[in-house]
């Protein structure tokens, strides 16, 4: 089990809770991002900055039973497709189930953007987040230590 990030637009606070976490429960951690952002780490990936170059390196070194970050319902999905297990940076847990509205939802979005329409950006990261995206976190790495 690894922890993968996809860490284009991965909140700094949860980069530090995972690296956190990681050597709490010897976990090895990858982060992978475009060579615009500037990330230290022990298992970085830098990757162009082409759309969707990211994305595509975080699926190949993902592996059934590790753990991904993204908060790229599309990612998510191809992982998921991997029997990666999916968290997004506010703790929520992405499941085959619900995976189908949300790409439904992106794409509402998307189509009423292009139509001239526009959507809110997201909100002001909270402790709260932070709370539920760590819990949310030690409960996959201790479901994976008793397996």
């Amino acid at each position: 089990m690894k922890i993968v990030i996809d860490a284009d637009a991965c909140p700094r606070r949860v980069l530090e809770i995972c690296r956190n976490l990681s050597k709490k429960y010897h976990v090895p951690l990858w982060t992978v991002a475009s060579f615009n952002h500037v990330l230290n780490g022990e298992n970085h990936i830098t990757v162009g900055n082409a759309p969707q170059e990211a994305d595509i390196k975080v699926v190949n070194i993902s592996q059934a039973g590790d753990i991904a970050i993204t908060q790229d319902w599309g990612l998510a999905a191809m992982l998921l497709g991997k029997n990666v297990h999916c968290l997004s940076p506010t703790g929520q847990r992405y499941s085959n189930q619900r995976i189908d509205f949300l790409l439904e939802e992106r794409n509402l979005k998307a189509r009423h953007r292009r139509g001239g329409g526009r959507t809110r950006g997201p909100k002001k990261r909270t402790l709260v987040q932070d709370q539920r995206f760590a819990a949310s976190l030690e409960q996959l790495l201790q479901a994976g230590e008793n397996t």
